[in-house]
């Protein structure tokens, strides 16, 4: 198993130039592809809404994949940093789950249409790559398993250790479940009532306390 950032290799030699360019590469491709798919998206479209022309892209990248797997770790990486920083680590565990879940269902909502391009064009990565995306939604899930153990050490927390990995995966299948039946769920309830529901549902199996 690979999880190991890939390397993608550049005729430019100034790393910062390639930063930028790539960034560019990165925003035009996430609307392309959002709105007409991985594969109905040609490298031309992608060079156009960049701003620079077909033969500059590939100085920047090798292929279309290498520009889906751009795509998908920025998005990771923007989710990973938005949650770690609207997370108070210095509160009990109890309270900081409270944050965290309050965070990730915002954040899994301000970036609905970038969570759902990954896991419907995800599959179109070579194996190795699939791999890597895949280990860095596992480290977003990770933050959960961190907070739970906290609250189990404090003893804010009721849940048996062997559980935590799964409680944290089926933490993040809430935040997603907001993602993938928004269509329904706003039929019932607004995010914020949504969000108290599914905090109040998970405290119930495992808060020491409120």
């Amino acid at each position: 198993m690979s999880d190991k950032r890939k390397t993608i290799p550049s005729l430019v030699k100034d790393p910062k130039l390639i930063e930028r360019r790539r960034e560019q590469i990165i925003e035009a491709a996430v609307h392309l592809f959002i709105n007409k798919g991985f594969h109905k998206t040609t490298t031309r479209e992608i060079a156009r809404a960049s701003g620079f022309s077909i033969g500059t892209l590939y100085e920047y990248i090798e292929s279309k994949e290498d520009v889906l797997y751009l795509v998908c770790d920025a998005i990771h990486a923007e989710m990973e940093t938005r949650l770690r920083e609207a997370i108070n680590f210095n509160g009990t565990g109890l309270k900081t789950l409270k944050i965290a879940l309050k965070s990730l269902i915002r954040v899994m909502d301000q970036m609905s249409d970038r969570v759902l391009l990954i896991y419907q064009e995800a599959k179109s990565l070579p194996k190795e790559t699939l791999r890597y995306v895949l280990g860095r939604e596992e480290a977003i899930s990770h933050i959960f398993v961190e907070i739970l153990e906290k609250g189990i050490a404090d003893g804010s927390l009721r849940i048996d250790e062997k559980n935590v990995k799964l409680m944290a995966d089926n933490i993040m299948v809430l935040g997603e479940m907001w993602v993938f039946r928004r269509w329904a769920l706003k039929k019932h309830y607004t995010i914020e009532e949504y969000t108290e529901k599914q905090i109040a549902l998970l405290l119930r199996e495992i808060s020491v306390s409120d």
